[in-house]
This record gives structure tokens, sequence and C-alpha cells, in this order.
């Protein structure tokens, strides 16, 4: 045990909250002390979980020729003799230059780093358990809880990261299979369906509710099904695995529907759970819920004064870019900066399926359940110039607004760019504008964006079906 070392702030995790939350502090001044307990920064963002499967999806996409299909015409077959070493070449150096960039980040802003395992010893006092197991003891007025989130791995699945993976370890699979279950139509699950799917494997995706993404408006989710399907996905819904073996080189999955799906390769992606297992926090009185979610107030403040989460470990929406600004408001309300109190409610959501998924706001289904008289928006990819150039024809974008006085409540894309193209609608609907904002914007031609622009005009034609006068 070493002699205590003070510090303004600890953090306790280095992925996206952890880092810009000691940065955010140490801009301002403080001393900042940040632990984590892996060999490299970045958390699951980084190493496991966004970065990777983005990544992924880019090169999948690249070596089917899927894009290629639509501009020009020509069924691509996958490139011969490709390994998984050879998908993961790109996503392993994209994954390194970010640890890099982290890391110079850290050293930028005179950040201390400490490697190992952080635990509380009481409300101020942080140990850090190093890997031959000396602990340093580090003690400050404000400790930041960035400690992330892993797969959940439920107890009856034989998990054994050759035949069945979670979603951190499926970047691990020693070969592209002909076959992929996939249990789980939320975000993971869909993206890394949509992903193999691309590569021609074939895909089944297995999940109890009755639709994929079922928080994602409902004619985007079902293009999404439509688009998969035409490449060969398959989907079962309202089932689950109620019996999972390993048999040979493949699972064999009974599910309660009584179907049997078997696979060269099984993927489960059963939600996250936080990562305070080894925390201690009963010893800084923390209060911890369901799956080890962390309850915050409205400044990222547990329970305990002068102790701080944000990310994944206090759960929804659980997002790199809310992460970030979680913990950058955090800092601001730690030490009294004055500065970015309070981070924006309208948050742009994309799913990077194949194709991918960008939304905001109010989806169509949700306005109308809070009573709202709205009316729909939709611009296909299709007719537009730039759509066709790249030859993407089935994306859409759908605008959700109040048809009384135009007010947008939503933005819906399907298509490329679609992550992209998410924040324009964001910014409309968090200045609280109307769909004349893209009536009356300019817009590159060719361009996606583009689309913004007659979607607005569909709206407005549906309005004067209605009987409503247009000025």
């Amino acid at each position: 045990m070493t002699t205590p070392q003070p510090y303004d702030l600890i953090v306790i995790g280095g992925g996206p909250a952890g880092e810009k939350g000691a940065a955010q502090a140490a801009f301002f001044g403080k001393r900042v002390a940040l632990v984590e307990r892996m060999p490299w920064f970045g958390g699951a963002a980084v190493n496991t979980g966004t970065v990777p499967s983005k990544t992924l999806r880019e090169t999948a996409l690249y070596f089917s020729g899927l894009r290629q299909r639509g501009l020009y015409g020509i069924d691509y077959s996958l490139r011969g003799g490709l390994t998984v070493a050879d998908f993961l070449r790109h996503t392993e150096a994209v994954i390194e230059d970010q640890r890099r960039l982290i890391r110079e980040n850290m050293d930028r802003h005179r950040v201390a780093v400490f490697r190992g395992e952080g635990r509380f010893a009481d409300p101020r006092t942080i140990e850090v358990v190093a890997e031959d197991g000396t602990i340093t003891t580090l003690t400050a007025p404000v400790v930041l809880i960035a400690t992330g989130s892993s797969p959940v791995r439920p107890a009856e699945i034989p998990f054994d990261d050759r035949v069945i993976y979670d979603s951190d370890s499926i970047l691990r699979m020693d070969r592209i299979p002909k076959t992929l279950a996939v249990v789980g139509g939320g975000v993971i699950g869909s993206e890394y369906a949509s992903i193999f799917t691309a590569l021609d494997v074939q895909v089944t995706l297995i999940d109890g509710r009755d639709r994929v993404l079922s928080f994602a408006d409902r004619a985007i989710a079902a293009r999404l099904q439509s688009r998969l399907e035409s490449l060969g996905q398959k989907f079962i819904f309202e089932a689950r695995a109620a019996k999972t073996e390993i048999v040979g080189d493949g699972v064999r999955m009974t599910l309660s529907t009584g179907e049997v799906v078997e696979a060269e390769r099984a993927l489960f992606a059963a939600g996250r759970q936080s990562n305070v297992e080894a925390l201690q926090l009963e010893k800084a009185g923390v209060t911890v819920g369901k799956r080890g979610l962390i309850p915050v107030s409205d400044k990222y403040e547990t329970n305990v004064k002068g102790i701080y989460a944000a990310g994944d470990v206090i759960g929804f929406p659980a997002l790199a870019s809310t992460s970030m600004e979680q913990a950058r408001v955090a800092m601001v309300h730690a030490f009294d900066l004055r500065y970015k109190e309070k981070m924006s409610a309208i948050l742009p959501l994309a799913v990077y399926t194949v194709p991918e998924i960008g939304m905001v706001g109010l989806t169509e289904e949700e306005a109308r359940e809070k009573g709202e008289d709205v009316e729909t928006g939709v611009a296909e990819y299709r007719p537009n110039a730039r759509a066709q150039i790249i030859g993407d024809s089935y994306g859409l974008v759908k605008l959700v607004f109040r048809a009384g006085d135009r007010t947008l409540l939503g933005c819906h894309i399907i298509g490329e760019l679609a992550s992209e193209l998410i924040h324009i609608g964001a910014d409309v609907i968090r200045n609280g504008g109307t769909i004349n904002v893209f009536i009356d914007a300019v817009y590159n031609w060719p361009s996606i964006s583009d689309s913004y622009k007659y979607a607005a005009y569909d709206g407005l034609i549906k309005l004067v079906r209605r009987g409503e006068a247009i000025h």
C-alpha cells in the first residue's frame, strides 16, 4: 500500500466517457488521475464494439462488392480465399490509431494514468490494484465512474467463443461461416446479422418481439427487413432459444415455437450489463440498480455527493456520443465550471446495419400515441441523382411533423450516409423548426441532403389533400 496521492479528480475507466471527462476537467486546470484496467484506452467503443463493428461493416461492403452491385448492375461475388484476418486487418489498424489518439489526448492534458483495477476504499479514496498485485492509493474530492458495460451471458447458453459468441468475442471468430444464427434483433444483433449477410453468409435472426429494431419507426424497420430478406437473410420473430446445444462443429437451437435452427456459428446479443462488480461500491455507499446500473441525477451525480457516473454504466441511451457529453456535463457541475451545463435533449441515433439507419425525435407511432395530429413527408432515394450515382435505390427520408403548425417532431432515414444526414434533422428539431426550413434551404445538387426538401414537399402535398391552405 502506497502513501495516498492527492488529485482533484479520479476517473475510473478510459472509454469515451472517462477520456472526455478527464480531458474536460484537466482543460480547466484540475489535477486529474485516470484509472484503466486494460493495457489500452477506448473501452468497448474502440476495442470491441462501436469502432470494430463499424469498420468491419465497411470492410464487408468493400470485399462483397455490395455497393457496386447497385452501381453497375453486376452480381459481384466475394473474393475467394478470404480469411477472418483479411477482414480484421483494417479493423485492427483503426483500433490502434484510436488508442493512440486517446493516449496522446491524455498526455496533452497531463492526465496521470494508472494501470490496474480501480476500487473504492471509501467515498474519496480509490485503490488501484496492478496486475502484479501492488496497490496504489489515490484520493480526490471528486470521482467519475466510467467503467462501461459488458455483454450479458445467460447461464443457459453454452458460450465457448468458438461456436457460440457474444458481441465482444464475435470479432475473434476463427473463420467466416457459411451459416450463422443471431439471437437478438436490437442494434448489435441487427448490425452483425446484416454485416454477415453482406458477406453472403446465410443468416437467421431470431427475436422474441414481432419485428426487428422495435424502437425504430415501423416503416423504416420494415424497409430494412425487406432489404435484408432480398439479400437472403431469414427472420424468425416471436420466438426465443429454449434450448441451445453445441453439436460437433456447430450449434443446434430449439426455439420456443418448436422450430429447430442449425448453424455453424451463433451470436447471442442479449443486452449488456454495467461493469461495477470490482468497484466495491458498497464502501462508497453508492446505490446500484438492476444489471449494475448506477442511478444518477440530471447532473450525473450519484446518491453520494462528489461521486459522478457517466456512459454505459448508467444505462440508456448507452451510446459513445452521449457518454462523452454526459461526462463533460458531469465535470462542469462537479467543479462549477459554468461551461457546458446540460446535454441536448435531442439525441440522434444511428444503427450501422446494411443499409444504415439514422433517427432522431419521435417515430410516427410515438407521435400518434401522444395524441399529436401528425402528417409525414417521404422522399425515396431512387429518383435522387446523387443516390443514383452511388448506386443506392433503397434509401428513404421520412419526416414526422405536426399538421397544424408543421413543426418537425421526428426524422428517420435509411440508406447510404443516413448516420451523417440525420444531424440536419436533429438541428431543426432542437431549434423548434418546421418543415419549411427544408423548403427554404438550398442544398448542393446532386446531394442526398436534397431529399429533405422533397420529403418536405411531400408533406405539404398531403396537407393540401387534407384541405389545408398552404402559404
